[in-house]
């Protein structure tokens, strides 16, 4: 009888706790949802994890990943407090006639405790996780997660905040779940940063880190104090949607910081040879990887040719406000802009260049003045995202290779590879990732749909970008052994 596949080994969980932080004074209790955290009621929480080497083990007291982190966790929650609390609603009625004409959202700031499993994976390895030149194992990732499926209303009534510390045959993975309208992903992973070094610091292996000042208020376009968002119904649970989990594919890919030097060098050739000047000195490695992405996913999807296509990213609203909102800001402040429509022939056939342009041109776009417009029009007309802002023509780049996943080491060393659950994908979805020997070089985290990724893995364009799988360290070493 074969043996099983990793995906197919279940995992086992140990022990749930919950973690809350110390009982001391809190500069805000009640803490309101504001437009563009609102606006995300409706998503799944953030899913990222960090798979690890094992820690190292000691007698008579073996090493316990799970209390270790819980113990930092709990010190961390004293700073960070709001991802401890629960969502509570508020509804707004009519002063004449008393009738509900909307509700409001707000962080309730008792400190309810973020939840920590410590599970094990019997029989999976590193290896299995991360395997070198093959699709993510996507039912085994998703195995590492809590809260799989569960969208940020539900913050109401479960953790705002659930992690879970699988113990590997070699490794460990720690995944967190987080929802994903109390912030954005600078905000949370500013959080894991802070977290990560009080562990080390508990361990004496380096100084306790300074007290972080998260700025807990919610920016207000008028520049005073922050009023809910309120949402056109009598309860947020009358705008979710659900819907099925897509078929979908998967792969990370990684792309050196030469190949990308080479990718933006190719698109500024173009745009020189083109005579638009203005577009090649405005040229950036992220414009160039998304072209290449938009091009080669929508010939992969073999679009008809007058079929209209966008590619859209996520990008921070904090330096593009003026006045500038802090880096400390933990909230929402991000928004998903994008090119203009170009039809799929046009695409292809105006190249590498024109595509890396266009996307230039949807940074640049997005001023001070663009992001006050956006929010005058969503209060004008408020909203939830659902599957229903998808574009199935289009991309979209999430995610971010700024965010410091590799210097998240808790204690017992960095980690050797990022991932992620099934939450908020679909096909075209790409989650940017930094590459984790750092350099300028990023990992791409990819899902299509089972067709369209198998024709993308014919396409000598986009491979020819695409770095070779790097083995983990522990398989180099025991290559050099052998």
């Amino acid at each position: 009888m074969p043996s099983p596949t990793p995906s197919s080994r279940m995992v086992r969980v140990v022990s749930t706790r919950t973690v809350a932080p110390p009982p001391r004074p809190r500069e805000s209790m009640r803490i309101p949802l504001t437009t563009w955290d609102a606006s995300m009621l409706s998503s799944n929480y953030i899913q990222k994890g960090l798979l690890f080497h094992k820690p190292p083990s000691s007698s008579p007291s073996p090493f316990n990943a799970a209390d270790h982190l819980a113990a930092a966790l709990a010190h961390a929650l004293l700073h960070y407090y709001p991802i401890a609390g629960r969502f509570v609603t508020e509804q707004h009625k009519d002063d004449l006639t008393g009738a509900v004409v909307g509700c409001s959202v707000h962080v309730d700031c008792a400190g309810q405790g973020v939840e920590l499993v410590h599970a094990v994976a019997d029989g999976v390895a590193m290896a299995d996780v991360v395997p070198p030149d093959a699709d993510a194992p996507r039912e085994l990732l998703a195995q590492f997660f809590q809260l799989t499926g569960a969208v940020n209303y539900g913050g109401k009534d479960q953790p705002l905040f659930a992690v879970q510390v699988t113990e590997l045959a070699d490794g460990v993975f720690v995944g967190f779940a987080y929802n994903h309208a109390l912030s954005d992903g600078t905000a949370f992973w500013d959080f894991v940063n802070y977290w990560a070094a009080l562990g080390r610091a508990s361990l004496g292996l380096a100084p306790s880190p300074p007290a972080p000042k998260p700025s807990f208020e919610r920016w207000s376009p008028d520049g005073g104090p922050a009023g809910p968002a309120v949402l056109p119904c009598a309860d947020v649970s009358e705008l979710i949607e659900r819907a099925p989990p897509p078929r979908l594919r998967e792969r990370m890919l990684h792309f050196s910081a030469e190949s990308l030097a080479a990718l933006k060098e190719r698109a500024r050739e173009e745009l020189l040879a083109a005579g638009d000047t203005a577009g090649a000195a405005a040229l950036t490695k992220f414009q160039a990887l998304s072209s290449l992405l938009w091009r080669c996913i929508t010939r992969a999807r073999r679009l008809s040719p007058d079929q209209e296509t966008t590619c859209r990213a996520a990008i921070n609203n904090r330096g593009r406000l003026r006045p500038q909102l802090p880096q400390e800001y933990f909230g929402n402040s991000i928004y998903a802009i994008g090119t203009e429509p170009a039809r799929a022939a046009e695409l292809l056939d105006r190249g590498h260049g024109w595509a890396a342009a266009a996307v230039g041109r949807a940074v640049a776009a997005h001023t001070d003045a663009a992001i006050r417009a956006r929010v005058a029009a969503w209060t004008a007309k408020p909203m939830v995202y659902t599957y229903r802002f998808f574009d199935p023509s289009g991309t979209m780049m999430g995610s971010s290779p700024r965010f410091d996943m590799y210097g998240c080491d808790f204690g017992w060393g960095k980690p050797v590879a990022a991932r992620s659950g099934l939450a908020n994908k679909f096909d075209g979805k790409t989650s940017l990732y930094p590459g984790r020997e750092g350099g300028g070089s990023i990992d791409a985290e990819l899902t299509l749909s089972p067709e369209n990724m198998a024709a993308l893995e014919r396409d000598e364009e986009f491979w020819a970008a695409v770095t070779p799988d790097a083995r983990l360290p522990a398989q180099e070493k025991e290559k050099k052994a052998s």
